[in-house]
C-alpha cells in the first residue's frame, strides 16, 4: 500500500511539473506575434501580460496559471484520494514547474498565480483569508509586488489558523521562500520607491 502510494505521488508530481511548466504567458503572447520576455518586466506572469497585452488578456494568464497548480493537487485529492504529503509533494512539483519551466530554459514566472490555485485546492479558507490580505494591500497602492508578498507571508498563519494539515503548511513554506527570492528585484525596487503600480 505504501509503495502504490509513493509511485503513484512520484508519477503523479512529475505530471504536476510538465503542467506547471506550461508557459501560458508567452504562448498567449507569442499567438500575438510578441515575444514576452522581450517586452516590460521580461517576466512571463499576469502582470507583465496585463502591461504589454491589456488587462483582459493579464486575466486569462491569471487563470490560466492559477489553474496549472489548482488542477493537479484537486485531482491527487480528489480523483486519487492521496494523503495530504502527498498532496503537497504534488502541489509543490507543480509550482517548481511553472518557476524552472522545462520548455523554457528553466526561466520561468515568479508563481504567485500558480501558488494561489494550488492553495485554494489544498486549503481554500486559508486560500481565502490570504485573498483577502491581497486585495486590502493592493486597493490603495496598486502594485502587484506588495500584495503578493502580503499575501504570501500571512498565508502560513492563515494555514494556522484554519488548522490545515501541517504539510500543507511545509509547502506553504518553500513556496514562500522562493516567491520572496524571486521577488528581490521588485524589493529593491519597492525599498527605491521606484516599482511600477498597475
Amino acid at each position: 500500500m505504501v509503495a502504490s502510494v509513493i509511485v503513484t505521488t512520484a508519477l503523479a508530481a512529475c505530471a504536476a511539473y510538465l503542467v506547471g511548466s506550461i508557459p501560458t504567458g508567452p504562448l498567449l503572447a507569442s499567438a500575438r506575434g510578441i515575444d514576452l520576455r522581450a517586452v516590460g518586466s521580461g517576466n512571463i506572469g499576469a502582470t507583465n501580460v496585463a502591461r504589454a497585452l491589456g488587462k483582459k488578456l493579464g486575466v486569462v494568464v491569471l487563470v490560466g496559471d492559477a489553474l496549472k497548480g489548482f488542477l493537479p493537487v484537486l485531482l491527487a485529492r480528489v480523483a486519487l484520494g492521496l494523503p495530504a504529503p502527498a498532496v503537497a509533494v504534488i502541489g509543490f512539483a507543480a509550482f517548481v514547474g511553472h518557476l524552472f519551466p522545462i520548455y523554457l530554459g528553466l526561466r520561468g514566472g515568479k508563481g504567485v498565480a500558480t501558488a494561489a490555485g494550488i492553495f485554494l485546492a489544498m486549503a481554500p479558507l486559508a486560500t481565502a483569508l490570504a485573498l483577502a490580505v491581497w486585495v486590502a494591500l493592493f486597493l490603495p497602492w496598486r502594485i502587484v509586488s506588495i500584495a503578493s508578498l502580503g499575501a504570501v507571508l500571512v498565508f502560513p498563519v492563515a494555514l494556522w489558523l484554519t488548522r490545515a494539515p501541517s504539510a500543507f503548511a511545509v509547502c506553504a513554506l518553500l513556496v514562500l521562500v522562493l516567491i520572496v527570492w524571486k521577488h528581490r528585484g521588485n524589493l529593491a525596487r519597492i525599498w527605491k520607491r521606484a516599482e511600477q503600480k498597475l
